[in-house]
């Protein structure tokens, strides 16, 4: 019934999507300076972390993630499931002693770089393919167990001598997969598919055990790939209308479902720890892995060539993964970091009403310019200048709100709480505000710019343009007060 096993064209697939999923894998893996001495590297291990059974009872960390999606799946369909997840191994650092053997030190410095204890990532994956048949008659369940086992490695010094070695400690762990499908009712042949994934580890901690006992037994960053051979899965973020009720019924926990690859495609599926959007993707223009997704890739560039050479040994002895981003800040080209600094994406041209762009037709042309094409003379204003369009005037637009026009000077009650955007409209939710301007941007979307009422920094804002924006269904016509 099982293979783990994949056909090339199933493997090309999941290989799409693992170029987003490794950023998941490693993410806060080793983080900047990347030195283990590093106070924020010495918690780690932050996401999609599977605990032990007896260690989640004990503590708030969980022992399993669940995932729920929708699928079609097209006649003989096959699932392909890929679970990956680290194993996060206990490395040692010994030196030679002179008249033979080793001894266990906490650094063992070379030229190159200085080597000290640290618990490093290893791989692992659960890989799956079962019909989507099968998979109706109840629950198909995979356990898994990766053994305990030492493993050596000689240190050597720029000389060929054995100065030491490393020792790395895997402990074992044991986990489960479980897959099921069930019908949905209704016209549309479509199903729910239940992927759960379950540390099983028969561990128990010791009294006095902390966190970093119970890592090496965990399922680290844990993270599942799916692809359909034929079908395709719906987006739980932006599902057609006809399955919003369904899609909202599951049940995810501790993880989330995205459809996964080039956008258009839906049969592919990564359910990360992290919240990610629909086809999600790696900046073309990042030079590599740098572990540390949350902050800019041109900050820790060039914050990681400023270290001390003193500094680069450090890390580079840390992990093979730190030193490849020394080494990688240290020989990037000057062509490569520029395109660091920034990006534009999806632009798109802008014209006078009753215009359009020509399909296959370049929209990038110089002010007045004429689109021989279409016979449109271009604007001799581009669309960013506020001069661009003098129909839109901020100062004296309006926006209807329960049917009545809201503009500049307006009163208004802010209720943000319908979009649960910031928790910062936790503390806005209800408070008086005066319009300052109605705003139109280059999508067609309106925004009501506002200062709070009572706000003793209003006249500042005012002054500063540094209005808080809302779009008209997020605030109430405020009645006219009697002192207004």
């Amino acid at each position: 019934m099982t293979t783990t096993t994949f056909r090339p064209e199933t493997e090309a697939r999941l290989a799409v999507a693992r170029q987003v999923a490794d950023a998941v894998l490693f993410e806060g893996y080793v983080l900047y300076p990347y030195r283990a001495s590093s106070a924020k590297n010495r918690l780690r291990w932050q996401f999609g972390v599977l605990v032990p059974p007896a260690w989640s009872a004990a503590t708030e960390e969980h022992d399993f993630q669940h995932t729920e999606l929708l699928m079609e799946p097209r006649a003989g369909a096959t699932l392909a499931v890929e679970v990956r997840f680290l194993h996060a191994q206990r490395r040692r650092v010994q030196r030679a002693c002179p008249g033979g053997g080793f001894e266990t030190v906490p650094e063992l410095a070379l030229q190159d770089r200085v080597l000290v204890p640290w618990d490093e990532g290893h791989e692992e994956q659960v890989r799956l393919a079962v019909p989507v048949a099968e998979l109706a008659g109840g629950d198909t369940v995979v356990p898994f167990t990766r053994p305990a086992s030492e493993e050596t490695e000689p240190v050597r010094d720029g000389a060929g001598r054995t100065v030491g070695r490393l020792v790395r400690r895997r402990e074992e762990i044991s986990g489960t997969l479980r897959l099921s499908v069930s019908e949905l009712d209704g016209p549309y042949r479509t199903q729910r598919l239940s992927v759960v994934v379950e540390n099983t580890s028969d561990w128990l901690p010791a009294e006095d055990a902390d966190r970093d006992a119970a890592l090496p037994r965990s399922l680290v960053a844990s993270h599942t790939l799916l692809c359909l051979d034929a079908g395709r899965f719906l987006s739980l973020t932006d599902p057609p209308e006809w399955a919003r009720g369904a899609a909202a019924a599951c049940r995810n926990l501790h993880t989330w479902p995205v459809l996964a690859g080039e956008p258009g495609r839906t049969d592919l599926v990564l359910s990360s720890p992290i919240i990610l959007e629909d086809h999600p993707a790696i900046a073309p223009e990042s030079p590599g892995a740098l572990y540390d997704a949350t902050e800019i890739d041109e900050i820790l560039a060039l914050r990681t060539a400023a270290l001390t050479e003193e500094e680069k040994r450090e890390a580079r002895g840390t992990d093979d993964r730190a030193a490849a981003v020394i080494d990688l800040a240290d020989s990037m080209p000057p062509e490569v970091l520029e395109r660091l600094h920034g990006a534009v994406r999806r632009l798109r041209e802008v014209t006078t009403p009753g215009t359009r762009a020509v399909e296959g037709v370049p929209t990038f042309r110089t002010p007045g310019e004429t689109d021989h094409h279409s016979g449109v003379v271009r604007p001799d204003t581009p669309w960013w200048d506020p001069g661009a369009d003098t129909a839109v005037d901020p100062a004296r637009d309006h926006v209807l709100v329960d049917g009545e026009p809201v503009r500049a000077g307006s009163r208004v009650v802010l209720r943000p709480r319908l979009r649960h955007t910031d928790a910062q409209d936790l503390f806005l939710d209800g408070r008086h505000a005066l319009v300052e301007a109605v705003l139109h941007d280059v999508d067609g979307g309106v925004h009501i710019a506002v200062t709070v009422e009572d706000d003793p920094g209003a006249d500042i804002r005012r002054e500063q343009g540094r209005y808080l924006y809302f779009q008209p269904d997020e605030v109430a016509l405020a009645e006219i007060r009697e002192d207004a």
